[in-house]
């Protein structure tokens, strides 16, 4: 039951304990605005907790009931919110799969950013998302550059996220770069 630190917590009740025996070993990048193209207030939050107003826009009628969740959500400022503990399943992924293996939230850590296929993403979460990713991969070593998937990667056809605007390069690139400054703390 491991948190980052620094993250700003907002527990979800969208978890559950992982299967058994099964290792973390794949990282999904998403990306997500609520509404779509959006990127104030705490919709997205509201979201994740099972609180998101269905008379609040036109389109949350249609999403409000939805039961999901990630690990961590990356603000376009930088800012850090997590919402499942690691060694939890968080409910990010849906209908999945992975170099032929199926219900990808068994045994991968969701990280959304806030975001669209339509927008570049920000500096500050680059350097948020650089960070998280080196904490995350120290802890979870299976987790190797080859196993840093989008959205799209495990739900083809279904997803597009974290869309053609999230530049892979620069990302993977800087993991090479300096190390981790998080530290784990945690039950």
């Amino acid at each position: 039951m491991d948190w980052l630190d620094g993250a700003e917590r907002h527990p979800s009740p969208n978890c559950d304990a992982r299967p058994a025996g099964v290792a973390v070993d794949l990282l999904v990048i998403h990306a997500i605005s609520l509404p779509p193209g959006c990127y104030a207030g705490d919709y997205v939050q509201q979201l994740f907790t099972n609180r998101l107003p269905a008379a609040g826009h036109p389109y949350f009628a249609q999403i409000h009931r939805l039961r999901v969740s990630a690990h961590l959500y990356i603000r376009r400022a930088g800012q850090v919110i997590q919402f499942v503990p690691f060694g939890q399943r968080a409910w990010h992924a849906g209908e999945s799969a992975w170099q032929g293996r199926t219900m990808c939230n068994d045994f991968s850590i969701g990280i959304e950013l806030e975001g669209s296929d339509a927008d570049p993403f920000t500096a500050a979460q680059y350097a948020a998302l650089q960070s998280a990713t080196r904490t995350i991969r120290a802890a979870f070593p299976a987790i190797l550059k080859t196993r840093i998937v989008g959205h799209a990667d495990i739900a083809a056809g279904r997803k597009t996220d974290p869309g053609p605007q999230f530049d892979w390069p620069r990302y993977l690139a800087s993991l090479d770069a300096g190390s981790a400054t998080e530290e784990w703390c945690g039950a």
